[in-house]
């Protein structure tokens, strides 16, 4: 086992949990990669191709930004299932593990012999999650979903649309990494019933459901005013330039106007009748947004973040990660760690929130880096994996090997 593997094993509530990750992309990798952050052994299950995550994003040597994010700390199995001996050696792995994660279309796993239906008669204990696009059944089960197909058919772009009612994609990858944080949490919740009563589950959600889940606010405000109205909901309430920089500014009731009219002495905006409430504001959002926007300019950013801070203002400086790694608050509570990873450097990593104690980031694996140590530690003999490496069925660091 690799050290760095090895120092930490039994980090962690889920130390001694053994994680099959058999998914590809993000939604399940990141849950997986999770429960890894929080002691688990996760052991990554990838064709000799890879998971097609590598490839997307950016990407330096055998890896993408997104692979590393969400499988750092995994120890990584290269197995071909087209072949017969790598099909059993698949299921094998799966007769081993305490969770196993799947994200193909319905019905792909079952073909591979790893389905629910194949592994639960034998190991009632098993939390088997189970990760699509739309669902097991219906009229589009058999859909191919990606993140932007989703965001645009669950109605997050719609949430999002400019002030023109333009829709507009969501610069992350929102719809995987909220289905990710359910497929997650409802894992636990059928670990903590199986420590419970010693009964696995079999945990089925989709995308679609989890965008949808993600909106709940926006979903009933639509049920209650039957349309959606693009932009703020108060006034002032944008991004606007200052000599060197960008500032959120925002007032979302009378007191917090006020408290800006303080921070920028505007007097005469306390005592406008047509600024007295929110929905004059709203009223004459243009002209007022034009006369902060003019007010703002004039100065660099420290002195109106002075002021503001001063009167308790809703604000805060437009950042780029560079300034996030530059926080003040980001450095006092390490809000980033460093992960080494080989070919690509140290890179900072933004852990889970809310953990007792941090497991230390270590790298993503290279396709089939750990093959044959991972077999050795799950119960094969080195007859066995010398035979399946022959076969070509398993794959060590991504090339085919004649002895161990």
């Amino acid at each position: 086992m690799d050290s760095a593997v090895a120092a930490d094993v039994n980090c962690g509530p889920f130390s001694g949990l053994r994680v099959l990750d058999i998914s590809q992309g993000i939604a399940g990798p990141y849950c997986a990669q999770m429960l890894w952050q929080q002691g688990a052994e996760v052991v990554k299950v990838e064709p000799p191709a890879g998971d097609w995550g590598r490839h997307v994003g950016t990407v330096a040597g055998a890896h993408s930004a997104l692979s590393v994010a969400y499988n750092a700390g995994k120890r990584g199995v290269c197995l071909d299932a087209r072949h017969p001996a790598g099909r059993e050696a698949l299921r094998r792995l799966a007769d081993g593990a305490d969770v196993l994660i799947q994200n193909f279309r319905p019905g792909v796993a079952a073909r591979m012999g790893v389905g629910y239906q194949d592994l639960a008669p034998a190991m009632p204990g098993l939390v088997y999650v189970s990760i699509s696009g739309y669902g097991e059944d219906g009229p589009y089960a058999g859909a191919p979903a990606s993140d932007s197909v989703m965001q645009a058919d669950s109605g997050l772009m719609y949430a999002n649309q400019d002030e023109a009612g333009v829709p507009r994609r969501i610069g992350v990858l929102m719809a995987d990494i909220a289905t990710a944080l359910y497929a997650t949490q409802a894992a636990m919740a059928a670990l903590y019933r199986q420590a419970r009563t010693g009964q696995g589950a079999h945990v089925q959600l989709s995308l679609f459901q989890a965008c949808a889940a993600l909106q709940v606010n926006d979903i009933l405000a639509h049920g209650m005013a039957g349309a959606r109205h693009a932009g703020s909901v108060s006034a002032p309430n944008g991004v606007f330039d200052t000599a060197d920089g960008r500032l959120s500014v925002l007032a979302l009731n009378n007191d917090q106007f006020a408290r800006l009219c303080r921070a920028l002495e505007r007097p005469e905006w306390l005592l406008e009748p047509a600024y007295a409430d929110n929905a004059g504001r709203m009223a004459r959002r243009d002209e007022l947004h034009r006369q902060l926007a003019a007010q703002l300019a004039t100065r660099p950013s420290s002195h109106w973040i002075e002021r503001l801070a001063r009167e308790d203002v809703l604000h805060a400086r437009v950042r780029d990660y560079d300034g996030l790694a530059a926080h003040a608050q980001a450095r006092h509570v390490d809000l980033l760690q460093t992960l080494v990873q080989p070919g690509v450097g140290s890179l900072p990593y933004a852990p889970l929130p809310g953990l007792a104690q941090r497991r230390p980031p270590t790298a993503s694996p290279a396709i089939g880096q750990h093959s044959c140590e991972v077999l050795h530690d799950w119960g094969w003999n080195a007859a066995e994996i010398q035979t399946l490496l022959a076969t070509g069925a398993l794959v060590q660091d991504g090339a085919r090997k004649e002895s161990l």
